[in-house]
């Protein structure tokens, strides 16, 4: 039996900000009695260019994280003492990871660290994380089509307004709203059929159709799960004039209460993302045209939030998050 854990960080600061939820998890992970140590090991450090880009095995280097861990511009917490790293010397991998991030290298770290109990497991990653897996939950969602050629996406448009998803972009990006011949990329408008021309190599790689949702500016809420347990949600509300919810594209998050739609939602998903090996995620949800909530997102690669969920709700929720991922280990282990 482990008593205390050695905690493996791959995280990629050169696209943190100070809103990175990494820093106030690994701070409060740090005083927690089940851990031992915590090292990070950044993609952003060219150092760990062989680890990350070429996947060799010895070449991966990281820092002893302190009680000082936080966000700087320099990324100073990421190389300050940096030391080569043994893979076999850890017992709980953590993915930070954002994409870009290959299925390759995702299988690669699942047989590297084949001693620990990684969170969450790469195999799940590559089977959840990808936007077509939305078409395992038909019931739940708005009109989902994978669209894989022009003519499939305007079978699409005939019948009612869509938003066009790739499959692996994240934080709102590459988020296209067809209507009728008008495209809109979220900062201006396009004639949808030479812009979707343009792009006939790209879309046969696939892109999930999804019905535009007159409510979207009721919001995109976030819900925040772990271990099968709804955290926090919050709500993120599109800017003035732009159909985009997502923070990243410029719009606005507030607290906000589950409905008893979502909760049915997390129940009939949850099972099937712990069969992944999916300890946490991230689920989205929008208001359709009858005022239900639908799920149109779920996030299992590198979930944020979570302090500003804390912030937000007023309740330990990095403090529940890391209970969740100890007990969680605990009982891998035995």
């Amino acid at each position: 039996m482990i008593n205390k854990f050695r905690i493996l960080v791959l995280t990629d600061h050169s696209g943190h900000s100070d809103q990175n939820s990494l820093y106030a998890i690994v701070r409060q992970m740090l005083v927690h009695p089940k851990c031992e140590y915590i090292d990070v090991a950044s993609r952003g450090l060219s150092e760990n260019e062989p680890f990350y880009d070429e996947m060799l095995a010895g070449s991966l280097y990281g820092s002893r994280a302190t009680a000082e861990f936080k966000f700087s511009k320099n990324g100073h917490h990421h190389s300050a003492g940096l030391k080569k790293l043994n893979p076999l010397d850890y017992d709980i991998v953590f993915m930070r990871l954002p994409r870009p991030l290959s299925d390759a290298f995702l299988n690669w770290t699942e047989e590297l660290f084949s001693q620990a109990i990684l969170i969450n497991e790469p195999h799940g990653i590559i089977a959840t994380s990808n936007k077509k897996y939305l078409l395992n939950f038909p019931n739940f969602c708005p009109n989902v089509r994978l669209c894989i050629s022009i003519e499939e996406i305007e079978e699409e448009v005939a019948k009612y307004p869509i938003v066009l998803k790739p499959l692996r972009e994240y934080g709102g990006k590459g988020l296209l709203k067809i209507t009728g011949q008008t495209l809109d990329d979220g900062t201006q408008k396009h004639d949808a059929k030479p812009y979707l021309e343009a792009m006939r190599d790209e879309i046969s790689e696939g892109f999930l159709s999804m019905r535009y949702l007159k409510n979207v500016s009721q919001g995109d809420k976030r819900i925040l799960v772990v271990g099968g347990e709804i955290l926090a949600a919050s709500v993120r509300l599109p800017a003035e004039g732009s159909w985009l919810c997502n923070v990243a594209q410029g719009g606005t998050s507030v607290a906000a209460d589950v409905t008893s739609d979502e909760i049915e939602i997390i129940n009939a998903i949850n099972p099937k993302l712990a069969e992944h090996g999916i300890l946490m995620y991230g689920a989205d949800t929008l208001v359709d045209d009858d005022g239900k909530r639908v799920l149109s997102e779920i996030n299992t690669l590198s979930i944020g939030g979570f302090p500003q969920a804390e912030l937000q709700t007023g309740r330990p929720i990095i403090k529940t998050l890391i209970d969740k991922i100890f007990e969680y280990a605990h009982e891998k282990t035995n």
